[in-house]
């Protein structure tokens, strides 16, 4: 019996073994006497010197543990192997030491985390990330020698490190335990000012206009733009839009955050969880979909399937910290699709769930530990303001989800966020009223929460037309006045310009003729309703389709042209009076549904040119990207990608990808020269000019 223990103790890991010692003070020895932590990182505390050891005591035996001390190179080759996938090209050994000789006679002397045959990757012992092409050096010479000695400790204080080791199973649910790193004001200033090229967000700025100040691409050349890499990650069709900082993009897929150097698309980091089990969650959430990522300094910020909000180290992609935003007693199938934001030293992230019925809210965290900082709840609980807008029992699994990006406004304070529609979706019995605050876009103070002001979009929404589309924060003139604007083009099918600094509704003009709903928009901002448009059990046409007039793809304001670009589709549905579902296909094949690139005249709300598309809507979820250089970036509805003159539609140039379009276009620099990218089926393409 002995013997058999003995044997299966060769393969438990050492974590299972728990060998014996006191772990707090193998814990003080690892960060403090014996400078582990000086390189290593443990569950958010620590160097990037080193290989992550947040869950070492799962990836090890307790033999492999107890040797890895004396041999550090084994210990990064285990962990290398044991982090790295199947199908992603890993390095033997990641962490092996080298000095590499720049052309420009400089000298580089660090970690070569992954090298090609025409690039390299460095990390000095700085902690910053170098990446290299075969142009920009001459020779590389490693050295025999790790970076990290062998263990010098007494025979307790390596019992006790084994034991504090030994016990590592991965960073546990909740802030961050121990003394953050503080979040700096030059980090904060990188997100709140970002240097042009640069793409720390998911609307490349906070205000949410998909608009670069970059012109190097412009309606002159950009016939001479060419394929510059692809990578390709294990879903499609991707829905992330990539973000770029420091020359490191950072893209996702379902549990799936990796990092790779944006001039090669050479992998550097992947962090991957498992996906939560079917019937857990619902939705978008379910099948998959994730929309990207937030980055502060060193740290970028992600919302898994299940609507966990974490925190992963930049430069390894180690866990720093994991919070669970609807905590396990809030009933609901919760989930997450879309990116956080940063806004100073807060993450900010909403959630999914509200055709299942949720009662949904915003959070915001403090960006160093994972403490939330306040929470806004878009349902209110009965006897609250705005709960007398609920008639009925559905008030408390309202739905109000809060599933796409928001906006932010640095001048004044204010954090501009859009809500999902009530639940259930096409049956109002148990909801007679408006449904504060749901179909919305609403105003909070981003230090506390409070709500400063809301504009409702739809009240008492019957058709599933979520006002989580993007919102806009543009400085222009409109009618002949300056004013600080919000702008959306709404899937009930309005396009709408609200002051923002009061929610004062200024406009609301149709932007597909496809509107039967409605009449129009009055001076309130009120929806002017048309009868034969309520749901019934036989089922009702109305128009728009369930999808929207439009939905969660990125639009862009262009402030030389003064027109928002969207894309737009003319479709109905057959609507049924139903607690869950009630959507059938409106088909007529004399008047099929249609999608189309529109320019809006923001003063007037008109349509100055559009593009019809050759293809099927529900195939084309791609955005738009608007530059200096006089362009409009889109995925067409019948597989290419394509860009066109921003004053007229003309188009200029397009590559035919021949995949589904589910991601919105973004454009970044490196090193001086400008790239355009975008996710395209389970790919991400890059593109420059010719050189």
């Amino acid at each position: 019996m002995n013997l058999a223990a003995w044997v299966r103790s060769l393969n438990a890991s050492a974590y299972d073994i728990q060998p014996p010692g006191d772990v707090l003070a193998g814990e003080r020895f690892f960060f403090g006497e014996g400078k582990c932590g000086t390189c290593h990182m443990i569950a958010g505390r620590g160097g990037t010197n080193g290989p992550d050891l947040s869950d070492i005591g799962r990836q090890l035996t307790a033999l492999q543990l107890d040797q890895s001390l004396d041999d550090p190179l084994a210990r990064a080759a285990v962990r290398s192997s044991a982090s790295c996938p199947g199908w992603a090209f890993c390095p033997e050994n990641p962490w092996e030491v080298a000095t590499v000789q720049q052309r420009d006679g400089s000298v580089l002397r660090g970690f070569i985390r992954s090298r090609g045959m025409h690039d390299l990757q460095v990390q000095t012992l700085d902690g910053r990330l170098h990446l290299l092409l075969d142009t920009e050096y001459t020779g590389i010479s490693v050295e025999a020698e790790p970076l990290m000695p062998a263990l010098e400790a007494s025979a307790r204080e390596r019992r006790d490190l084994v034991a504090y080791l030994s016990r590592r199973s991965g960073t546990p649910v909740g802030p961050l335990a121990g003394e953050p790193v503080p979040v700096s004001k030059e980090e904060m200033r990188r997100t709140l000012s970002p240097e042009p090229g640069e793409w720390p967000t998911y609307n490349g700025n906070l205000n949410g206009n998909r608009h670069s100040p970059l012109d190097q691409i412009h309606t002159g050349n950009a016939g001479k733009l060419q394929l510059r890499w692809s990578h390709s990650l294990p879903y499609s069709p991707l829905e992330t839009t990539p973000l770029v900082s420091d020359g490191i993009m950072f893209v996702t897929g379902p549990n799936r955050v990796c990092a790779m150097d944006a001039r090669t698309g050479r992998r550097i980091w992947c962090y991957v969880r498992p996906r939560s089990l079917a019937g857990t969650i619902s939705g978008d959430a379910a099948i998959g979909a994730n929309r990207g990522v937030a980055i502060l300094g060193d740290r970028v910020f992600f919302s898994t399937d299940d609507a966990h909000l974490i925190c992963l180290n930049r430069i390894t992609g180690g866990l720093m910290w994991d919070v669970d935003m609807p905590e396990p007693d809030l009933p609901g199938p919760y989930g997450s699709t879309s990116a956080p934001l940063v806004v100073n030293d807060l993450v900010i992230a909403g959630v999914g769930g509200g055709d299942e019925g949720i009662r949904g809210f915003l959070d915001a965290y403090k960006a160093a530990t994972g403490e939330r900082a306040w929470r806004f709840w878009t349902v209110p609980a009965r006897g609250e303001p705005g709960s007398e807008t609920w008639v009925g029992d559905a008030i408390e699994l309202g739905g109000g989800a809060t599933w796409l990006t928001g906006s932010y406004d640095v001048e004044s304070g204010w954090l501009y966020w859009t809500t999902g529609n009530p639940w259930p979706d096409t049956d109002p019995t148990d909801r007679i009223g408006a449904n504060l605050y749901t179909n919305s876009v609403v105003a909070l103070d981003v230090k506390t929460g409070k709500l400063q002001w809301y504009f409702q979009f739809t009240p008492a929404d019957v058709h599933d037309w979520d006002a989580t589309e993007p919102v806009l924060l543009v400085d222009t003139e409109f009618q002949g006045r300056d004013r600080k604007l919000l702008l959306q083009a709404n899937r009930n099918g309005f396009f709408y310009v609200l002051d923002r600094t009061n929610g004062e509704f200024l406009l609301g003009e149709p932007f597909v003729k496809k509107l039967t709903w409605a009449s129009g928009i009055d001076d309130n901002g009120a929806p002017q309703l048309l009868p034969g448009n309520e749901p019934t059990l036989g089922g009702t046409k109305s128009c728009p389709a369930v999808r929207g007039a439009t939905n969660w793809y990125s639009t862009a304001f262009h402030p030389a042209t003064r027109l928002l670009y969207v894309m737009a589709v003319e479709d109905c549905t057959i609507y049924q009076k139903a607690r869950l579902g009630g959507f059938l296909p409106y088909r007529n094949p004399e008047d099929p549904p249609r999608k189309f690139l529109r320019a809006l005249e923001v003063d007037t709300g008109k349509i100055a040119w559009e593009i019809q598309q050759v293809g099927t809507p529900e195939s084309n979820y791609s955005g738009v990207l608007s530059t200096n250089g006089g362009l409009v970036f889109y995925g067409e509805t019948g597989g290419g990608f394509a860009a066109v003159d921003a004053r007229n539609g003309e188009t200029l140039w397009h590559f035919e990808a021949n995949q589904i379009w589910k991601g919105s276009p973004m454009t970044y620099t490196v090193k001086g020269k400008q790239y355009v990218a975008i996710a395209s089926g389970g790919n991400i393409l890059s593109f420059a000019l010719s050189d």
